[in-house]
This record gives C-alpha cells, sequence and structure tokens, in this order.
C-alpha cells in the first residue's frame, strides 16, 4: 500500500488529536500532568510489535529481539505519525500544567 503525503498528514493529525485528547483527560481524571506520556511508549510497542502479551513473559529474550527488529524496520512514515501522537501527549501536560498555574481547577 502506497502512502500519500495527504495520507501521512492526515495521519499525523489523527494520532496528534487523539493522544492530546486522550492525555487531557486522563491527566484532568487523575491529576498526573505526565500520565499519558508515560504510558505512551507501551502503547505505541503495541501498535508495533505483533506479539501477544503474554510472550513477553514466557518467551522474553525472542520477543525483545523481535520487537527491536520491527522498530528497525519501520517506515519513515511509520515513525512520523509515531511521533506526532508522542507529541500530542507530550503537549497534553504542558497544556494541563499551564492551565493549573493559571488556576484553572479540574475535577
Amino acid at each position: 500500500m502506497k502512502l500519500t503525503i495527504v495520507t501521512l498528514i492526515i495521519s499525523m493529525l489523527l494520532f496528534f488529536v487523539l493522544f492530546f485528547g486522550i492525555g487531557f483527560l486522563l491527566n484532568m481524571l487523575l491529576r498526573m500532568s505526565w500520565i499519558m506520556a508515560i504510558i505512551y511508549p507501551i502503547v505505541a510497542i503495541f501498535i508495533v510489535d505483533n506479539v501477544r502479551f503474554i510472550e513477553y513473559f514466557t518467551n522474553f529474550r525472542e520477543t525483545i529481539a523481535e520487537l527491536g527488529r520491527r522498530i528497525a524496520n519501520l517506515a519513515v512514515a511509520d515513525v512520523l505519525i509515531l511521533s506526532s501522537g508522542l507529541a500530542g501527549a507530550i503537549l497534553a501536560g504542558i497544556t494541563i500544567k499551564l492551565l493549573r498555574k493559571k488556576g484553572y481547577r479540574m475535577f
């Protein structure tokens, strides 16, 4: 499947907005400003990886080696899309910090 520049831009925007929104809501509800930025790498691993979660405990070395290969073989477009999701999660933390600093109280 060929990824066009329009599809790439829309995908990046969707990942940014999705993880900004999820991060913003989690930050409001849990009162932990960086929770989504901490959880995001785990989410990204589940997006990239193709093995079951239990295999991380039963076949740790092989699973980590396979994960490393899959991350190394990511296309530039995939890295850009995943990076925009991380940027959204980080910006959600920054936004919540600024809002709390200015006196807004959320839940």
